[in-house]
């Protein structure tokens, strides 16, 4: 007979904290950065050769306000022959990048964090009080171009014309907390895995090559 388990049958009102997805979009976006002046390589030495040096990045979001709404503008469309009011969002995109120096001996220099923004404008509903949260289902960048020779001194690089390419996939969605109630089932533990210890395991032989057949 299988046992009784409460959950099977008993179920109740509850309420959970969530937030509510107001709207959604996905897009693509790509955007050059181009930094001037001596970047900061703490370990590069000065007068270091860097011809034939090759230059990556890496990119991420910046850990503290990754998204800032810079402005929330309120305009009107008409969908489907309805009139709604949503809203022109300009946002700023917050980003860290490393740059990677290698040389031709297998020497890596690797920069300091650089901050770089990127604003945008984006239509969602997304009234006043809502929040914005991006999700980068990617986010990558290459160097297209350096210019002439880096010249190095002590703890800085210097380029003549560094141009990094950043690209995003990103997903937007404008959200707010809400409680929300409905009727669920308490779930239970599942039974743990049986375990069995494995019986003697004997290596496969080649009976046909030893031992060598009987002369």
């Amino acid at each position: 007979m299988q046992d009784f388990m409460p959950s099977q049958v008993l179920q109740e009102p509850i309420c959970i904290n969530v937030d509510k997805v107001f709207d959604w979009i996905v897009k693509e976006a790509t955007f050059e950065f181009s930094p001037t002046g001596p970047l900061s390589f703490p370990t590069v030495p000065a007068n270091t050769d860097l011809s034939g040096a090759v230059v990556t990045c890496n990119v991420v979001p910046r850990a503290t306000n990754p998204v800032v709404i810079l402005n929330r503008e309120n305009r009107q469309f008409t969908i489907d022959g309805a009139t709604v009011c949503l809203q022109n969002l300009t946002i700023q995109k917050n980003f860290t990048l490393t740059l990677v120096v290698t040389l031709p001996n297998g020497t890596v220099f690797t920069s300091n964090p650089i901050t770089v923004s990127r604003c945008e404008q984006v239509t969602l509903c997304a009234p006043k009080g809502t929040d914005v949260e991006i999700l980068f289902t990617d986010l990558d960048c290459f160097v297209c171009s350096v210019g002439g020779t880096p010249i190095a001194a002590a703890g800085t690089i210097t380029f003549s014309a560094l141009v990094v390419t950043i690209s995003v996939c990103q997903s937007i969605q404008s959200t707010f907390p809400v409680t929300v109630e409905f009727l669920a089932t308490f779930c239970e533990p599942r039974a743990e895995l049986p375990f069995a210890c494995p019986g003697v395991v004997r290596p496969a032989q080649c009976p046909a090559v030893f031992p060598p057949p009987a002369g």
